[in-house]
């Protein structure tokens, strides 16, 4: 009465806060199992206004847009290689980005409902440039990152190595003027852009919820939430998964996964913890990159260099041969365990449909896949994939690791 709101108490089995795919996923398990939940989510809008919907990194600004506009690059690619297979197609081709931008937003948004970055622009015909501060892919294996760089290279990307941003100006004619350092000369550039992206990787909304003031303790350099392996914090009855917990996998389906785990175990039907070890995952960079477990510098560091086998082998995808396209940078590699079974540490393949590849091998990794086990399996020909199991030079012999014939 009087204009005044009115305080309510409301009690839940849980309370889930943030509506991304871990959160989400949770909660509709949760609800599954008969508890009463409830999901609390907000995004700050940017200094452009711009708010997401529900569905948090993965559907709004990461997988689901970035793998539609990974298509549209390939379609660019694919575009170029018909003329070849006989297709005439009229010029001059161009692409329509405002056509694009809105497909993909309509389709983000859609799923918004439902729930209630620079390869690309090269596919698309557009002039970019990738400034790195040192290393490519940080936390994959170093060598596949390089194959990456270097066939976007060659296809026209440019970057700009060991080299540190210093300001973006906007200039009277609308262009960006963007300047940096070169770290070794320490000499200053300056570039003129359209756009210019800022990709340093992603920063935890924990500031905001005062959860020191509770007791649930951050970790003091990312400021992620410190997690137990089932998920709990240093609060008893406060858990926490997917992005914002430290140590885990930055993945849309490991948090969908663990958040269904947390809520069986919540409501007494399992005890199984989320397995974060051999999670496998793709990179959508023009010629896609996916692994699953160990970098051959992970594998060295745990196991010591004389410890592990490298089998590797260059090979060429059939669509590629025709077409004339560039196949040097298609690589797969398998790293092992040298003792005994010598059994699959990491697996590693560039080259196309990359995470349709692995998705399938991540399974056999996980049940222990030994390289005996991979060469004794029957490949489908001819495809990219069969080449995982064909390989059989090691990286220790020193031989030439190009595939030859089928």
């Amino acid at each position: 009465p009087g204009g005044l709101s009115q305080v309510r108490t409301h009690h839940y089995d849980l309370v889930v806060i943030g509506g991304g795919s871990g959160g989400l996923a949770c909660s509709r398990e949760a609800a599954q199992l008969g508890q009463k939940v409830a999901v609390l989510d907000h995004v700050q809008p940017s200094a452009r206004g711009t708010a997401w919907g529900l569905g948090g990194t993965c559907v709004n600004v990461g997988c689901i847009p970035k793998k539609l506009m990974h298509q549209a690059a390939l379609l660019g690619v694919a575009m170029d290689d018909a003329g070849k297979f006989g297709w005439s197609i009229p010029g001059p081709v161009s692409h329509d980005w405002s056509t694009l931008a809105q497909a993909v937003q309509n389709y983000v948004k859609s799923l918004n409902w439902g729930h209630r970055c620079a390869g690309l622009l090269a596919g698309i015909g557009l002039d970019a440039s990738v400034m790195v501060r040192s290393v490519a892919l940080r936390g994959f294996d170093q060598q596949m990152a390089q194959l990456v760089t270097g066939h976007m290279e060659a296809r026209g990307t440019r970057f700009h190595w060991g080299c540190v941003p210093t300001s973006v100006e906007k200039l009277p004619s609308g262009l960006l003027q963007v300047k940096w350092t070169e770290v070794r000369s320490d000499l200053e550039r300056v570039e003129r852009e359209d756009t210019a992206a800022l990709t340093a990787g992603r920063v935890p909304e924990t500031t905001g919820l005062n959860l020191p003031q509770v007791g649930v303790q951050l970790h003091p350099d990312t400021g992620k939430i410190v997690v137990a392996t089932d998920e709990r914090t240093t609060v008893s009855n406060v858990y926490a998964i997917g992005d914002v917990a430290e140590g885990r996998p930055e993945l849309t389906p490991t948090a969908v996964k663990a958040g269904k785990l947390l809520a069986r175990r919540l409501a007494g039907q399992s005890n199984q913890l989320m397995d974060y070890h051999s999670v496998p995952t793709t990179v959508f960079t023009p010629l896609e990159y996916g692994c699953v477990g160990l970098s051959e510098e992970s594998a060295e560091s745990r196991y010591g260099k004389d410890n592990i086998e490298v089998y590797h082998a260059f090979y060429k995808p059939l669509e590629f041969t025709i077409a004339e396209r560039d196949a040097s940078h298609c690589y797969v590699k398998v790293v092992c365990d040298r003792a005994g079974v010598q059994r699959v540490l990491g697996l590693h393949f560039t080259g196309p449909s990359a995470g349709e590849v692995i998705q399938g091998f991540a399974v056999s990794v996980r049940c222990g896949l030994t390289y005996a086990q991979l060469r004794d399996t029957v490949g489908i020909h001819p495809t990219c994939a069969e080449e995982l199991t064909k390989i059989h030079i090691t990286k220790r012999s020193g031989l030439d690791a190009t595939v030859t014939g089928c």
